[in-house]
């Protein structure tokens, strides 16, 4: 009798420690807490339900995507990384050239019927790098304007025929403007991580930010000539005040601006702080050149960085649900994103784009979306920080009246920080 309790005992110990074993922890880190708490909590009570197997922690969120990726890369010379990390689409390639991506080619080889889970080649072209899958998106955004219909009124304007060019947005903002000296006509967040609302102006008009093989400036043409006097044009003719991203978000919200560009991103945030005291309405990225005419993609993309293979394997079921039609459901209804799963579009969200306009804006901007552009090279992240000094010296009205000559300032600095050229 004692021998068959021992071993009991002995067995029910065996398939207790094997159960523990079997739940793997997996470590998930992402950024701007302010939009993404409520979404990943989420997420994570669902993905818990169907995988009891994998336990997700998570680590106190980026406070930008600059700082995700500079922390990744102290992370990796420590040891100290986690398995998951969402990054800024455009941080993927300085994580692969590091090699601290993992690719994904072989999960994604494995699946079966992955397509018939909204996963389509679109997805995987965001996360390619040097012909291998390393992330894939998670939450996608595009520019968008949003307007106070109500001091559209005011001002004269149509709020069922909003400008869809520079010159009319500029023109209606000025009337704006002119409704009191506590309104704002204009607010464009010039300062969006990544040189975002810098590259978008200029891959409206159809241009680049380098030639095709990477060696040279090509900001400097028409397109970006378009793109910095338009910029000025905010400070000198519209009088944009120079806000933070935050008070800029915060004063529209107020009822305090007739016009405010920023990313779709934005939405979720901005629709609960007007809390009704105004009509909103968003609105299509102005100026876009019909035919060449494309603009950035923003948010993030989820990476596997763990170098265990366990764990690895644990965060790529975590990664698929988070971007699959369930995740990316939870993502679009708790910010402004949009997700880039087939399924949670066409299906999940479908009656919560009739219920919220404002959120299909973007999604109609779709087919002109393109990659947020990565400088290349070593000085890839100081180049972003040249290049908003620059514009900040027309938003500060210290250069607000020579764009042409702050255009050829930053062309100059840039081009000194690209990887030279093997002759």
């Amino acid at each position: 009798m004692l021998k068959n309790l021992l071993a009991s005992v002995a067995i029910a110990g065996v398939m207790a420690a094997g159960a523990a074993q079997a739940a793997t922890e997996i470590v998930v880190q992402y950024p701007y807490g302010e939009l993404f708490n409520e979404t990943h909590k989420q997420i994570a009570a669902e993905f818990a339900k169907k995988n009891p197997d994998v336990k997700v922690t998570f680590r106190t969120a980026y406070d930008s995507y600059e700082e995700g990726t500079q922390k990744i890369l102290r992370e990796a010379v420590t040891n100290q990384l986690p398995d998951v990390t969402f990054q800024g689409l455009n941080r993927v390639r300085i994580l692969v050239d590091r090699d601290i991506a993992v690719p994904m080619d072989d999960f994604i080889k494995a699946e079966k019927d992955f397509e018939k889970e909204g996963f389509h080649q679109a997805m995987f072209d965001i996360g390619t790098q040097n012909g291998k899958v390393y992330a894939l998106p998670f939450a996608i955004s595009l520019p968008i304007t949003y307007w106070n219909l109500d001091l559209v009124k005011q001002a004269g304007g149509d709020p069922a025929n909003l400008p869809t060019t520079w010159d009319g947005v500029i023109a209606l903002a000025k009337k704006i403007d002119a409704l009191g000296p506590d309104i704002n006509g204009i607010t464009y967040v010039w300062d969006i991580t990544g040189n975002w609302l810098w590259q978008a102006p200029v891959f409206a008009q159809g241009g680049t930010m380098l030639n095709a093989d990477e060696s040279k400036v090509a900001f400097d043409g028409p397109e970006g000539q378009f793109a910095m006097k338009t910029l000025a044009r905010f400070v000198t003719e519209a009088n944009m005040p120079n806000l933070s991203q935050a008070d800029a978000r915060a004063t529209f919200a107020a009822g305090k601006t007739g016009v405010h560009i920023t990313s779709t991103s934005d939405l979720a945030k901005t629709t609960g702080m007007i809390g009704g005291k105004f009509e909103l309405k968003t609105h299509v990225f102005p100026d876009v050149k019909p035919g060449s005419g494309r603009l950035p993609a923003g948010g993030n993309v989820a990476m596997i960085v763990s170098t265990d293979k366990a764990k690895q394997k644990a965060a790529w079921e975590f990664i698929k649900f988070a971007t699959g039609p369930l995740g990316a459901s939870i993502m679009a209804k708790t910010t402004g994103y949009m997700p880039p799963n087939k399924v949670a579009n066409d299906v999940y969200l479908k009656d919560f784009y009739v219920q919220n306009p404002n959120n299909y804006t973007a999604v109609k901007q779709l087919p002109i979306l393109t990659k947020w552009y990565a400088f290349p090279g070593e000085n890839g992240l100081k180049i972003t920080d040249v290049i908003k000094d620059h514009m900040n010296s027309i938003v500060t009205r210290s250069r607000s009246g020579e764009p042409e000559k702050v255009l050829q300032d930053m062309t100059r600095d840039v081009q000194k920080l690209l990887p030279k050229k093997a002759s």
